[in-house]
């Protein structure tokens, strides 16, 4: 099992199988305030099910982590299984998504999310967070 992609977005859901999001794709988050900036944030994951991998369970996990401490924000680890619909074409893949929403405290930097399965290969994804022209900017 694989996954497919991951997006940020302000907020995610998913329902019947269908991603809703509300302000998806960013990878730069501006802040106009002051540091710990306070974030309603969500990550949406795909994971690509190969046939001979349904009707099984998968350990699944999902972290939002600080790259200058290694700090984590966010982990969700859950277990999930895919099964086969009626009418799925024989040996076709599936696709299953997790939305995951929290509220978290950004410094300014760069952040990582990280997810995957069982012990299959993680995807990575870089967002960073930007104080505003105007703000102090962290130094070092």
């Amino acid at each position: 099992m694989e996954v497919e992609w991951l997006i940020l977005a302000d907020a995610a859901q998913v329902v019947g199988g269908k991603l809703n999001l509300l302000g998806g794709g960013w990878d730069v988050l501006t802040v106009n305030d002051a540091f710990p900036h306070r974030q309603h944030l969500a990550v949406a994951v795909s994971f690509k099910v190969p046939w001979n991998e349904t009707n099984q369970r998968h350990n699944v996990h999902i972290a939002i982590v600080a790259d200058d401490s290694g700090r984590e924000l966010l982990k969700v680890d859950g277990q999930m299984e895919v099964g086969r619909p009626p009418g799925i074409l024989q040996g076709q893949d599936q696709r299953a998504q997790i939305a995951a929403e929290s509220i978290v405290d950004l410094e300014e930097g760069t952040y990582f999310i990280i997810a995957g399965a069982d012990d299959g290969e993680e995807k990575r994804f870089t967002f960073r967070v930007v104080a505003a022209p105007g703000l102090a900017q962290k130094s070092g």
